[in-house]
């Protein structure tokens, strides 16, 4: 029931304990009253509202409010007015602004249960019940990557914090930090708190630091967004950030990852390969000579010589699997893919909210979520970043697989051509098998596509990431690409 007055509205939020799959949350009303006020129950409110000074200097509280939306955190944050706040109450600027926005719990589940079931955290499967423990700590070896703020302004006067805006890119960010973490580190690395880690590991983590100069910042990311058609402050699908990360890994010469986003839902085998496949440094030393050179040092050495090397694949697959939402007629070949182990998770969520998925428990998708805001972390004095706030410690949320918005981009990683062909073998046992196909994958590249060219770094004058710091550079990167965005 809505009710309005000359002092505004009043959203009376109320909560029921239930003991069904929702757990304490299962149950929510919202009534309006004529009032300028937003009311929780006190136990609630206590954990999630304090006043003005704490707020600007202590960040947890945003871990606890998962049922207010990050915007609305930061609004509350920068409010000008000083009085006192009673313990449950929001005031009416926040509410006026962003009371269509509030979120409530409505994906929360609560923490695992009690069952025999198994569960998929990126192609490995844990027993719920007896390895609860271990995969807690899979779950928190994840890296993990929020809104921040007070980082640089991007662009020198853009925006110095991306809370409710920069979700998708954060998600983007988690699934090629896991891809590296593949490349350097195995998927069976596990991480723990306040133990000395890996250098790879270390270097890993700078290169999403919230940094012009680092190769995956959010600055990166949203200015590379502009070639995109994306301003800066702009949500982005999960097609742009796979564009995206594909132009920026080109300029990531420590990693070398070849970075494929498919087109119109089809995998092209040959082209992946054509991408992946790169002559050793003699077979290039040798190319560079005469032919007849070239032929008499191929032959004096074998035919292994020449044989091509090959480039750690991330492939990202934009999918859209229904229309308005997802059809159930998907939902065993999506979760399959959380099977595999070259299995990276999938961005979606909901429009405007995005979720880092990374596994399954039954019908339920697991995910990491980017919805809450950190201050900015910089590299210390000894070069190393002090990584407590990258891993999320608390239990993973979990939402209904049906209430995925159908835009979503499968990821997966393979560190070598045979961890290619087997997945090729995997998704023809389990993805092709269904009547109303995922996605497709095909052999030979369509005669009726533009042709196939590998994407190569443009010539700019500067190296690295450092380089986009103009949007007339960025137009370098429009070359005759448009042909692989996919719509959704």
């Amino acid at each position: 029931m809505e009710s309005t007055g000359s002092s505004g509205r009043l959203w009376e939020l109320q909560f029921e304990r239930s003991s069904g799959r929702g757990g304490a949350f299962a149950a929510v009303s919202v009534s309006a009253i004529s009032s300028a006020e937003l009311r929780v129950p006190g136990s609630l409110a206590a954990a999630v509202v304090k006043w003005p000074v704490e707020l600007a200097q202590d960040d947890s509280w945003r871990m606890e409010s998962g049922f207010l939306n990050s915007a609305i955190a930061e609004e509350m944050q920068g409010l000008s007015f000083i009085g006192h706040i009673q313990a449950g109450i929001i005031p009416k600027p926040v509410l006026s602004k962003y009371e269509n926005q509030i979120t409530i719990f409505a994906d929360y589940l609560e923490e695992f249960p009690d069952t025999d079931e198994l569960v998929w955290i990126l192609g490995k499967q844990h027993l719920l019940k007896t390895e609860k423990s271990k995969l807690l700590s899979d779950i928190s070896a994840r890296l993990w990557f929020t809104y921040r703020r007070k980082f640089s302004p991007i662009g020198g006067t853009g925006p110095s914090s991306d809370a409710g805006w920069g979700c998708m890119l954060r998600c983007g960010q988690m699934m090629l930090a896991q891809a590296l973490i593949c490349r350097h580190l195995g998927r069976d690395w596990n991480w723990e708190r306040q133990k000395e880690q890996p250098k790879e590991y270390q270097r890993i983590l700078q290169c999403f630091l919230d940094r012009k100069d680092c190769c995956y910042s959010i600055h990166q990311m949203a200015q590379m967004g502009v070639g995109e058609g994306k301003s800066i402050g702009e949500w982005f699908g999960p097609n742009t950030v796979a564009q995206v990360l594909k132009k920026l890994a080109l300029f990531d010469e420590w990693n070398s990852l070849a970075v494929y986003v498919s087109m119109d839902n089809t995998v092209v085998i040959e082209d992946i390969k054509k991408m992946c496949h790169t002559l050793p440094l003699s077979a290039e030393t040798a190319a560079e000579s005469p032919p007849e050179s070239l032929n008499a040092s191929t032959q004096s050495k074998g035919p292994s010589a020449c044989s091509p090397a090959w480039k750690p694949l991330l492939l990202i697959v934009p999918l859209r699997l229904g229309i308005n939402q997802i059809n159930p007629v998907y939902v065993d070949a999506f979760k399959e893919c959380f099977k595999m182990p070259q299995s990276l998770g999938a961005l979606g969520g909901k429009p405007n909210n995005a979720y880092y998925f990374i596994g399954f428990l039954g019908d339920e998708l697991i995910f990491l979520d980017p919805h809450t805001t950190q201050t900015f972390v910089d590299t210390e004095e000894n070069g190393t970043v002090d990584d407590q706030t990258f891993h999320c410690l608390q239990p993973p949320q979990r939402m209904n697989i049906l209430n995925l918005d159908p835009s979503v981009a499968l990821g997966f990683f393979c560190k070598e051509e045979k961890d290619f062909d087997s997945w090729c073998s995997l998704v023809q046992k389990e993805i092709l098998k269904e009547n109303l196909r995922m996605f497709e994958l095909v052999q030979k590249h369509p005669s009726h596509w533009p042709p196939f060219v590998p994407p190569a770094k443009p010539e700019v004058t500067t190296t690295g990431a450092e380089f986009i710091d103009s949007t007339e550079q960025l137009e370098e990167f429009d070359l005759e690409e448009d042909f692989e965005i996919l719509s959704i």
